[in-house]
């Protein structure tokens, strides 16, 4: 067991009935080259079900594929992050178009906008955050999207562009309750990770109470927003027993029912078994 396993870590054994859906990491970064094959053997008995491996960058969409060759419970998103733009033209558009029909890929992403980093793009991002997406509808997929400082652009692209006919989830959702509740009623679902357990968390912890639990998903961003008691430290998805406990919590729920409800929500999202 990986010394950052954490508290937790080892519950569920035996009990598959109750199992997790991490619908957002990314096993390919170089955080996990030391013991990637170990941390990944070890989430069946960490209660861990299924895992979407999401491509960022260019390099992490064939990585992402290897890993869905490898293990039988990951499946892949391949899209290039509006901070990668600079990888994308038009015959590598048409290469990821060929990721897109791979036999385990479940949707594009992650895609967007994120003026954090480069606000100075942002005609650029939004051309390939649209062009993207309308990829994910031509092919019956769901999109992942990051949003980051880019609120307002984000939402309007979605409603203007129809993303009501394509679905998704918004990843790593850091806005308002208000914003949530625009991307529900186009029928997204919120992903929810560490940063809910955070004593800074309070507006994601208010989105929480407010939404309705069918849009709600669970998502780690491994190896980033590693939740409390483990912050700072390398996140992975058997950390989400945390996450959840922190959402039953605020809903005033049982553990079981947290799982259960976001294990149906991530396969409707990704039209799953």
């Amino acid at each position: 067991m990986p010394d950052d396993a954490g508290e937790g870590y080892a519950v569920r054994i035996g009990d598959l009935l109750n199992m997790i859906f991490d619908t957002h990491a990314h096993y390919d970064d170089g955080w996990f080259d030391e013991d990637r094959e170990a941390l990944l053997g070890s989430m069946q008995a960490a209660g861990v079900g299924r895992i979407v491996n999401i491509g960022s960058d260019w390099k992490s969409l064939d990585r992402t594929k290897v890993l869905t060759q490898q293990y039988d419970f990951i499946y892949g998103a391949y899209g290039i992050h509006p901070d990668e733009i600079g990888d994308l033209d038009e015959g590598r558009f048409t290469q990821l178009r060929e990721f897109l029909a791979e036999e385990k890929a479940v949707a594009v992403g992650e895609i967007g906008l994120d003026y954090y980093h480069n606000a100075d793009n942002k005609t650029e991002q939004k051309e390939w955050f649209e062009r993207q997406a309308f990829l994910a509808k031509e092919l019956g997929l769901p999109v992942v999207i990051h949003s980051r400082e880019a609120a307002e652009d984000t939402l309007h692209m979605a409603k203007t562009r129809h993303f009501e006919d394509i679905g998704g989830v918004v990843h790593c959702f850091s806005y308002s309750w208000e914003i949530a509740r625009e991307y529900i009623r186009m029928g997204f679902f919120i992903g929810v990770g560490g940063v809910v357990t955070y004593k800074n968390g309070r507006r994601l912890k208010e989105t929480v109470k407010q939404m309705p639990l069918s849009a709600l998903v669970l998502e780690t961003d491994c190896p980033y927003l590693s939740p409390e008691p483990h912050r700072g430290k390398r996140n992975h998805s058997g950390n989400l027993h945390h996450v959840v406990r922190m959402i039953a919590e605020i809903r005033g729920i049982t553990e079981q029912e947290v799982e259960e409800v976001t294990w149906e929500n991530a396969c409707r999202l990704y039209r799953m078994n």
